[in-house]
């Protein structure tokens, strides 16, 4: 057993077991129809998986975050998708980071209990993508209130979410000394602005991510909704950020792991030409590669989520962690979708379910050369190339 599996062995155990009631058969049948995994997000809320992260005072566990990364790499390692949810373990930090002690207390109590839900992140907009300072989404204030208009995309679970933390602009670029100045983040209830100026657009895609486009025309938002200083929006959503990459990369470490258990186990059991193909180098090495290349990336992914948990700044470490997991992870799916050949195409295997959805990964939270680009300029000096 690896040195990164001995970590929270009880939650561990706690979350396969709970898995189990959820097999591949409950997957597909979503897959089919793409539908939302109620009763799966429904048993994660029950059992308190996915308030780890919020503090015992307001109805959590007040665990770190390396305990948001076990139960999300169990989930992925059983065969589920904790894509539904994980959300709400790394929105939440913005609200507990630079919100009101009135505003935590309103929120994050009925979060943890599970009669709130916080699932959406309200950042990329279609003509920005990943420069995030270019987003045009504007907030006017009015009084009390904020009038906002605007566009999102590729934002997920808004059709299953109370809330969403919402960054906007509240002063054009133009008109700031720094492109991150002037950006302001919100805690936008849905319930309230559904139809009052806002509309969600369901986006078909390869998986089932619940994935939607929002439109934004004079939404009204109370101006006590803003999370932190108006202006100062981009710092209250980087720790998000940094939480986003580690916490993915943990499920990247669960997919990685749930492809190469299958693969392993598949080499011993299929017998062709007399022998089992995982006699055969050509099938044990790749592997055997994609092991190495998964136990690395954890003991990477884990030591992000310690700098974050003792409040050392770890942007680089958190990005690292997701490529260098992601990539372990799409290896992995490669090698294993390869070992059980047609059988690996078939859906009854779940196989193919599991490709196409740690796929995302290799571009979604952040790409993967936007990660290298980071790397260059503020770990090796070198200059920006944008």
């Amino acid at each position: 057993m690896s040195s990164t599996n001995s970590n929270y062995p009880e939650i561990r155990e706690a979350v396969a077991k709970l898995c189990s009631n959820f097999p591949g058969e409950y997957w597909r049948a979503l897959d089919d129809t793409s539908t939302y995994p109620t009763e799966f997000v429904q048993a994660l809320t029950d059992a308190g998986f996915l308030s780890v992260l919020i503090p015992e005072e307001y109805g959590g566990a007040g665990l770190p975050i390396e305990a948001g990364c076990v139960i999300l790499e169990e989930i992925q390692r059983s065969g589920c998708n904790g894509g539904a949810c994980h959300a709400q373990m790394y929105t939440m930090g913005t609200l507990l980071r630079h919100g009101t002690e009135e505003q935590k207390k309103k929120y994050l109590p009925g979060i943890a209990e599970g009669s709130l839900r916080l699932q959406a992140f309200g950042v990329t907009e279609p003509t920005s993508g990943t420069d995030t300072t270019r987003i045009r989404t504007m907030a006017v204030r009015d009084g009390d209130d904020y009038i906002i208009n605007g566009q999102k995309v590729f934002i997920s679970r808004t059709e299953h979410s109370d809330l969403m933390v919402l960054l906007v602009r509240t002063t054009p670029r133009d008109e700031c000394k720094k492109p991150s100045d002037g950006m302001s983040v919100f805690l936008v209830d849905m319930r309230e602005c559904l139809g009052k100026g806002l509309t969600i657009n369901p986006i078909k895609t390869m998986i089932n991510h619940s994935t939607t486009e929002l439109f934004f025309d004079d939404m009204r938002v109370p101006a006590a909704n803003m999370l932190g200083a108006e202006g100062k929006g981009f710092k209250c959503i980087l720790d998000g950020m940094n939480a986003e990459r580690i916490l993915i990369a943990s499920e990247c470490i669960g997919d990685a792991r749930f492809f190469i258990e299958r693969a392993s186990a598949y080499a011993c059991e299929r017998e062709v030409f007399g022998r089992p193909i995982g006699q055969n180098q050509g099938i044990q090495f790749p592997i055997a590669r994609a092991y190495i290349e998964t136990e690395a990336a954890a003991l990477m992914v884990y030591n992000a989520a310690n700098l974050f948990d003792e409040g050392t700044p770890c942007g680089s470490e958190a990005n690292m962690s997701k490529m260098i997991a992601s990539e372990a992870a799409w290896h992995a799916a490669d090698t294993c979708l390869q070992t059980h050949g047609g059988f690996g195409y078939t859906q009854e295997y779940d196989i193919e379910r599991k490709f196409r959805e740690t796929r995302l990964y290799q571009t979604a939270p952040i790409s993967t050369n936007l990660i290298l680009s980071h790397v260059g300029i503020h770990e090796l000096g070198m200059p920006k190339s944008f």
